[in-house]
């Protein structure tokens, strides 16, 4: 039986297609993925995100148990200030990618991947000996993502907030469409300026929230948007997706997430792992590549090839770019051929595309 969150029967009104997404059931469209991606591009788009998870990290050891538990440093985190990171196994491989909000002193949010809700929460309580409260609110939380150009003005309209001094990956909680204790944060996936509300269920009105962004962004070209533009719209940025681009058989180092490894803020769980191979050094990097026919579209599974045919990588995301209307994508690719500008070949179809290797983004804004 599929999840459903609280905007499931709006989503059916709006006659969205709906598919099985982390074990919910979600549009994946509306009206269409080029329109939703196109208005998220140019005015804005309303995304049912409630699918994430949310898990809140109380008392003296929070900190330290999300230190130990993530690559980056999130004693640098102050109240109102959010941080993207990652959780390693000891090998290395990542459990997730999340984002880590610092709500007070000893007090967090972890925002972790639908389809990792009860392995993350698992692994989060395996490891933490000392007891620390960490509390799975999943399911008490619904998650809206208002993006796109035309985001602020709409927001504006349905809170006396001044959403201007909320930079980003920062938060703040308040009040929108009179419904209380919201927590406004200004991250996002699409590469656009937007906000990502977080709706306490047992506090507010969720559909009168969706609702009431929809009717105040009518006049500004706002459309409901699913998950297939959220997709494209993150692949142009080069955004990673868990379990496409990032798993469990993949290391921040290879998946380009060194700058968020901080080996000098202590011990965290896959620290060691990743120090033997940042010596040894990577035999492969995630990259991004683009094809310049059109018509050649690359899917996650296809191989990557140098001149000679050899096999030197597979594609882990794949699109036709909406905005750049050419193919693009994202896989890992053998060290020594994972350099900007270097031809390699995508095998689509039983015929060999040629593209040109980059380092994302795709689109620059």
């Amino acid at each position: 039986m599929l999840k459903r969150t609280a905007f499931y029967e709006e989503h059916v009104k709006l006659h969205a297609k709906l598919i099985d997404f982390g074990g919910f059931e979600m549009p994946v469209q509306y009206s269409g993925i080029k329109q939703e991606h196109t208005a998220v591009r140019q005015t804005a788009g309303l995304f049912d995100v409630s699918h994430m998870g949310e898990f809140f990290v109380y008392g003296d050891g929070a900190l330290d148990l999300i230190q130990k538990l993530t690559i980056n440093d999130a004693s640098k985190l102050v109240p109102g200030k959010a941080q993207y990171t990652a959780m390693c196994y000891e090998d290395g491989g990542i459990v997730d990618d999340l984002l880590v909000y610092m709500i007070a002193e000893n007090e967090y949010m972890m925002v972790v991947n639908a389809s990792n809700i009860e392995k993350d929460y698992d692994w989060i309580m395996s490891n933490n000996p000392a007891g620390v409260d960490v509390v799975n609110q999943s399911d008490q939380y619904a998650l809206l993502a208002l993006q796109g150009p035309a985001s602020p003005s709409i927001l504006r309209k349905l809170t006396s907030h001044d959403i201007n001094e909320i930079p980003f990956y920062s938060f703040k909680t308040g009040t929108i469409a009179d419904q209380p204790d919201i927590i406004i944060s200004a991250t996002g996936y699409t590469g656009e300026k937007g906000y990502e509300l977080y709706i306490d269920m047992s506090k507010a009105d969720v559909k009168k929230i969706w609702k009431l962004l929809l009717e105040a962004g009518k006049n500004e070209g706002l459309l409901p948007a699913g998950l297939g533009a959220r997709d494209t719209l993150r692949l142009e940025m080069g955004y990673a997706l868990y379990g496409n681009d990032i798993t469990k058989d993949t290391t921040p180092l290879e998946a380009r997430m060194g700058w968020l490894t901080k080996f000098d803020k202590g011990n965290f769980i896959g620290k060691e792992a990743l120090l033997k191979q940042k010596e040894k050094g990577i035999q492969r990097k995630l990259m991004g590549f683009e094809l310049d026919e059109p018509r050649n579209v690359p899917r996650p599974g296809y191989t990557i090839t140098d001149e000679n045919g050899e096999e030197i990588g597979f594609v882990t995301s794949g699109t036709q770019s909406i905005t750049l209307d050419k193919g693009i994508g994202m896989g890992y690719i053998k060290n020594e051929k994972a350099e900007e500008n270097e031809k390699v070949y995508i095998t689509i179809r039983k015929k060999r595309a040629v593209a040109k290797v980059v380092k994302p983004p795709f689109l620059t804004k």
